[in-house]
């Protein structure tokens, strides 16, 4: 892609209405916009991010052999009565139309998903199986803030399991958790597993969450590894201040700041029964169906990242999800360097690596290699009078200080490699 032609420009300035650190810098890098408190725009570097972030997630959930499903945002009133929820979940937004019929926006989709089974014609040996969707939420936040962290609007995969018993659930369970962790990886996070409220769902549920200073939440992390969000923790322990060592059930726990990326649940019959979900076992008695939950917010993911991955210069992107694997800086308009530019801008186009080129004439040199650090691509290419004399690139990390000049066959072979 063309620099020049990019949609969105960069900001010179902190927004002054943002207070996180991602949401300042994917603001002033070209990646989001507000439109308003809990709602954001993805331009198109920040679209890009977050599509491979998905794409990412949708191979996992693949690989544990669910189906991909899409279900609609907007609710019936009448599911969300069954489960008691209509009126008993704060956060759901609710939406009356012209013809005073009410609806729910979801915040998430056990009521969408159960009559979805509940539907189709399925036999005991159709279990256990799993369906998940990649899908935009609605949250009804008191207190929108932490830009991507915390939204009304947000992007989430869900994932729901189906189960006969109870050991099919625990070890759907455990699978889900360790594909979790690495998936985390792949993220370009690294998270504890942390025991948790289940809320509304179920009494626990485990949490993934990414150790960072500027978190919201605050957990206790033993030596052992064994970690619990602050709200299960005795009152007399949840008043410590972070970074503190406190000692309770003969361990050492560390308090530590964190931020949430995913969550899971057993669900068990909570929202099977309602809707009496059930299939004719082996042996002609009716069996009800035990369920899963298993969710992963992408945006939050991406925020995530920010918080984790940048420095005083922009967003250092983990290769895996960065919007483009190079950013080439051409420093000059016209002569052999220009044309240079131009044709190795080509060529790894058509190697296809994903690439920025900065070929803006109206910019500084200074102000190229500014944007490129805002920006956080992992590899930078410059070219310019003196490198093409030279019969090179140079090249630099954004993860590095080092700056190495490289020949044309060189590159290719470094970015092949990427």
């Amino acid at each position: 892609m063309l620099q020049s032609k990019l949609f969105a420009k960069t900001l010179h300035e902190d927004p002054k209405d943002e207070i996180s650190i991602n949401a300042k810098l994917l603001s002033r890098a070209g990646f989001i916009h507000k439109l308003m408190a809990g709602a954001y725009q993805y331009l198109p570097l920040g679209l890009r991010t977050l599509v491979n972030i998905e794409n990412i997630i949708r191979e996992e959930m693949n690989k544990l052999g669910a189906n991909e499903v899409l279900m609609p945002a907007l609710h019936p009133k009448e599911y969300w009565e069954k489960t008691g929820r209509f009126h008993g979940f704060d956060a759901l937004f609710k939406v009356v139309s012209h013809f005073d019929k009410e609806f729910a926006l979801a915040p998430t989709h056990e009521e969408s998903i159960v009559p979805l089974v509940q539907r189709s014609p399925l036999s005991y040996k159709d279990f256990p199986f799993a369906l998940y969707q990649i899908q935009t939420k609605f949250r009804d936040e008191p207190r929108a803030k932490s830009g991507l962290l915390r939204g009304r609007e947000f992007r989430m995969k869900d994932l729901y399991s189906f189960h006969i018993s109870e050991e099919s659930l625990h070890t759907y369970y455990e699978l889900v958790a360790d594909v979790y962790t690495r998936l985390f990886l792949r993220l370009g996070l690294k998270t504890l597993r942390v025991k948790a409220s289940g809320g509304t769902f179920s009494k626990y549920s485990d949490e993934f969450q990414v150790v960072v200073p500027t978190g919201e939440d605050v957990i206790f992390v033993a030596d052992s590894g064994e970690a619990f969000n602050g709200e299960l923790m005795p009152q007399h322990l949840r008043s410590k201040e972070v970074g503190s060592i406190v000692e309770h059930e003969g361990k050492k726990w560390a308090v530590r700041k964190s931020t949430e990326v995913g969550n899971i649940f057993k669900l068990y019959t909570k929202y099977s029964k309602p809707f009496d979900l059930s299939v004719l076992l082996k042996d002609g008695a009716k069996g009800e169906i035990l369920m899963g939950c298993y969710g992963i917010g992408s945006s939050r993911i991406m925020g995530t990242v920010v918080e984790v991955h940048h420095d005083e210069r922009g967003i250092i992107w983990p290769q895996q999800i960065a919007p483009f694997q190079v950013h080439l800086l051409s420093l000059a308009d016209a002569g052999k360097a220009a044309e240079f530019s131009k044709t190795l801008y080509e060529r790894i186009v058509d190697m296809g690596v994903s690439i920025l080129y900065d070929d803006r004439s109206d910019r500084t040199a200074g102000e190229k290699f500014a944007d490129a650090d805002l920006i956080g691509i992992p590899i930078r290419a410059v070219v310019s009078e003196r490198t093409t004399t030279a019969g090179k690139v140079e090249i630099k990390k954004r993860s590095e200080d080092t700056i190495r000049l490289l020949s044309e066959q060189e590159l290719f072979e470094v970015l092949l490699k990427k």
